[in-house]
C-alpha cells in the first residue's frame, strides 16, 4: 500500500477529475473507487479528498450540490465545463511524469 501522502496530493486532483469525468460522484463513493481500482495500493482518507475537493471547486474546475439519496443528504461533485477541457490535459501531463520517473528508477 502506498502511504505517503505527499506522493498521494501530487496525484489526487487529477484521479478525482478523471473519475468525475465518468460520472457524478458523492465523496465517500470516490475513495472508495480509489481503494477498489488500486486493489487497496491507495486507500484514502477524508483529509485527502476533501481539501482536494475544495482546491478543485475554487479552481472552477468542480461543482458541488446536494443532493438526496436513500433519505439522506449527500454533497455531489460533477466537473464543470473548464474541468472537461482539464481532464485530458491532466491525464497527459500524469502519465508523462510517470513514463519519466519509471525510466529514471527502472535501474534503481
Amino acid at each position: 500500500m502506498v502511504q505517503n501522502s505527499e506522493l498521494m496530493r501530487g496525484i489526487a486532483e487529477t484521479v478525482i477529475l478523471k473519475l468525475l469525468s465518468e460520472r457524478t460522484m458523492y465523496g465517500y463513493e470516490i475513495i472508495k473507487l480509489v481503494n477498489e481500482r488500486t486493489n487497496g495500493e491507495f486507500q484514502w482518507k477524508e483529509g485527502t479528498l476533501y481539501p482536494c475537493l475544495h482546491r478543485l471547486e475554487e479552481a472552477g474546475l468542480i461543482a458541488s450540490s446536494w443532493e438526496l439519496s436513500s433519505g439522506k443528504p449527500r454533497k455531489y461533485y460533477s466537473l464543470t465545463k473548464k474541468g472537461k477541457i482539464a481532464v485530458p490535459e491532466k491525464v497527459g501531463e500524469t502519465k508523462r511524469f510517470c513514463t519519466a520517473l519509471g525510466a529514471l528508477l527502472a535501474n534503481a
